[in-house]
C-alpha cells in the first residue's frame, strides 16, 4: 500500500502521467482579488489595479469595476478569514442548482452566526446582472460558461477573536469565465496523490479561512498531479478542492455528510444521476483499502464537474483508464446542465 503524507507525496513520480493544470475554483479567481484600502502601502492602488480587469462586480449593494473595488484593512474576512463562500457554474447564461448553492450558503452562515444579508431572490437578482454584463463586454451571442464567486464576511470591526455583533456583513460577489477541463484529462484520466487529512473538524462548512486546503492542494502540486486524495484515521475524508467517489461493483460510494467534508452540490446530483443510470449509491466510512482497491476513483467540483482518478500514488486505478460509471456519470452530468434549475 502507497504511503502517505507530505513526505510521501514528494517522492518522484516516474509512473505520473504527464500532467495537466490544475482546475481548481481558486485557479480560476487567480489575479482577481479585492483591493485593501490603505494608505501606508508603497504600491499605489491605481497601479495594483492597472493588471485587474474592468468587470463589474457587486460590493455592498453597489455595482463596480473589478478593479476599483476596495474593503476595509479591518475587514474580518481580511484579518480572520470570518466569512464563507460560495461558487456557482452558470450554462447558457443560467446559474446551476442555485437553489441548492444557497442552501448551503445559509448553513455556513448559521454556523458562523452570521444572517444572511439578502434574500435568495435578491442573490440571484445580482447574480444574473453581473453574469448578462460579462456576457455583452465578451462581445458574444451565446454566453459563456462562467463561476459567480459569491462571499460574505463578518465586516468591518476592531481586531478581536470574539464574533464581533452589530456590525455590516460584507458582500460581494463577481463572475469571471469558466475554463473547461481539457479533453486529454477526460479521455486518459488525471493522477492524484493521497496524504493525511491534517485540517481542522468543520470542514462542513465553505468558509473563506482556505489555509489548509491550499497546503493539502499543495502536495500534489508539488509532484504535477491533480488533487490530494485524503484519509482521516484510515477513511477516506476528500480531496483538497473535490469531492471524492469511490466505483466498486456497479455502485457509487461516498463519504457522509458530517462535519468532516464539505458537501459539494454535487452530492446531490450524482445521487440522481446514479439513479436515473441504475447504479447503486451509498455514503458511508470508506477505508483505505476499498479505495485502494476501487474499480474508478472519481473527483467532483464545480469546475470538474466529474472527472476520473486513473493513478493514485503512482498505482493505476482499476483498468487505468477512465471506466463505464464515470462515462455515464459524466453523460448524465451534461445532460443535467441543458434542463433549468431553481
Amino acid at each position: 500500500m502507497a504511503g502517505s503524507g507530505l513526505a510521501q507525496a514528494k517522492r518522484p513520480l516516474s509512473t505520473l502521467a504527464t500532467e495537466q493544470p490544475a482546475i481548481s475554483e481558486e485557479a480560476d479567481f487567480a489575479g482577481q482579488s479585492i483591493l485593501m484600502n490603505t494608505s501606508t502601502s508603497s504600491h499605489s492602488s491605481s497601479a495594483l489595479g492597472a493588471d485587474l480587469p474592468a468587470t463589474l462586480c457587486y460590493l455592498n449593494g453597489d455595482y463596480t469595476a473589478l478593479r476599483d473595488a476596495k474593503i476595509s484593512v479591518l475587514d474580518r474576512g481580511f484579518i480572520f478569514g470570518d466569512g464563507v463562500y460560495e461558487v456557482v457554474p452558470v450554462y447558457a447564461g443560467e446559474p446551476f442548482r442555485f437553489a441548492q448553492h444557497m442552501a448551503r450558503l445559509d448553513r455556513s452562515l448559521a454556523e458562523l452566526r452570521i444572517n444572511n444579508p439578502l434574500t435568495h431572490v435578491e442573490w440571484r437578482e445580482v447574480a444574473q446582472k453581473l453574469v448578462t454584463d460579462f456576457t455583452r463586454e465578451a462581445g458574444t451571442t451565446t454566453p459563456p460558461d462562467q463561476l459567480i464567486y459569491i462571499q460574505v464576511t463578518r465586516g468591518v470591526a476592531l481586531r478581536d477573536h470574539v464574533m464581533t455583533s452589530g456590525v455590516a456583513p460584507t458582500i460581494f460577489v463577481m463572475t469571471n469565465i469558466m475554463k473547461p477541463v481539457p479533453a486529454a484529462q477526460r479521455s486518459s484520466g488525471v493522477a492524484c496523490v493521497s496524504a493525511d487529512d491534517f485540517r481542522w473538524e468543520k470542514a462542513h462548512i465553505k468558509s473563506t479561512s482556505l489555509l489548509g486546503a491550499v497546503f493539502s492542494r499543495q502536495i500534489s502540486a508539488d509532484v504535477g498531479a491533480m488533487e490530494t486524495v485524503m484519509f482521516r484515521g484510515g477513511y477516506l475524508s476528500e480531496a483538497a478542492a473535490s469531492n471524492v467517489w469511490v466505483v466498486k461493483d456497479g455502485c457509487v460510494l461516498g463519504t457522509p455528510k458530517d462535519h468532516l467534508v464539505l458537501e459539494g452540490i454535487r452530492y446531490g446530483l450524482i445521487e440522481e444521476l446514479c439513479r436515473a443510470a441504475g447504479l447503486g449509491f451509498e455514503l458511508r466510512r470508506i477505508s483505505r483499502a476499498e479505495v485502494i482497491a476501487a474499480d474508478e476513483l472519481l473527483l467532483s467540483s464545480a469546475t470538474k464537474e466529474i472527472l476520473p482518478i486513473t493513478l493514485l500514488d503512482g498505482l493505476a486505478v482499476g483498468s487505468g483508464q477512465p471506466g463505464p460509471v464515470y462515462a455515464k456519470l459524466y453523460a448524465g452530468y451534461q445532460g443535467a446542465k441543458s434542463i433549468p434549475t431553481p
